[in-house]
C-alpha cells in the first residue's frame, strides 16, 4: 500500500526544492505521507513506497545531485512507483507545451520504468551561483518561469494515482 513517498532533487540555487516542497506538500494534501529532501542527503529509499526524483537542467543535463541520487540507489527505485521532473528553461516554453526529458533522464526512466516525466519552467534570479548563471543573469536572460499551478495539478495526479493504488490494494 503506497503511502510514504519521498521527492528527493538536485539544485544549485534553491528553485527546484521550491517545486519539489511544493510537490509534497500536494502528495500530502492527497492524504500521503511525503517528505522533499536534497538528493544528496538521502542514504536509502528502502522506507519510502514511492519516489519522485527532480533535478534543474544545466547545459541539458540533470542537476548533478539528481544524477548521483538515481544512479546510487536505481535497485531501490526500481522496485517502487517512480516519477520524474526537470526543472529548467528560462522561457515560458514549459506552459507552452510538453518539452521532452532530456537524454541523460530519458535514459534513467527506462532503466528504472518511471511512470511518468514531466519538465516544468526554470528560475534564475540575482545571487545564482556559478559564471555561467551570472552570464545569463547579466544577458537579461533570467526571471522565474515556474508554473505552480502546473506543479500543482501534477503532483495531485501522483498522489491520486497512488491513492487509488492504495485503496484497490485493500
Amino acid at each position: 500500500m503506497p503511502d510514504s513517498v519521498l521527492v528527493a532533487y538536485g539544485t544549485t540555487n534553491g528553485s527546484t526544492a521550491e517545486i519539489a516542497e511544493a510537490i509534497a506538500a500536494v502528495l500530502g494534501k492527497e492524504g500521503l505521507t511525503a517528505e522533499a529532501l536534497p538528493a544528496r542527503s538521502v542514504d536509502s529509499v528502502t522506507s519510502y513506497d514511492a519516489v519522485v526524483v527532480g533535478g534543474g537542467l544545466y547545459a541539458g543535463r540533470w542537476q548533478k545531485d539528481a544524477r548521483r541520487f538515481v544512479r546510487r540507489h536505481r535497485r531501490e527505485l526500481a522496485e517502487r512507483p517512480l516519477w520524474l521532473f526537470s526543472s529548467g528553461p528560462l522561457d515560458a516554453s514549459a506552459s507552452e507545451r510538453d518539452i521532452p526529458p532530456v537524454p541523460g533522464v530519458k535514459k534513467t526512466m527506462d532503466r528504472l520504468d518511471a511512470r511518468d516525466h514531466v519538465t516544468f519552467g526554470g528560475c534564475l534570479e540575482e545571487g545564482a551561483k556559478g559564471w555561467v548563471a551570472r552570464m545569463i543573469l547579466r544577458l537579461g536572460k533570467g526571471g522565474d518561469f515556474r508554473d505552480f499551478t502546473a506543479i500543482e495539478a501534477w503532483a495531485a495526479r501522483v498522489g491520486a494515482e497512488l491513492v487509488g493504488e492504495s485503496e484497490r490494494s485493500r
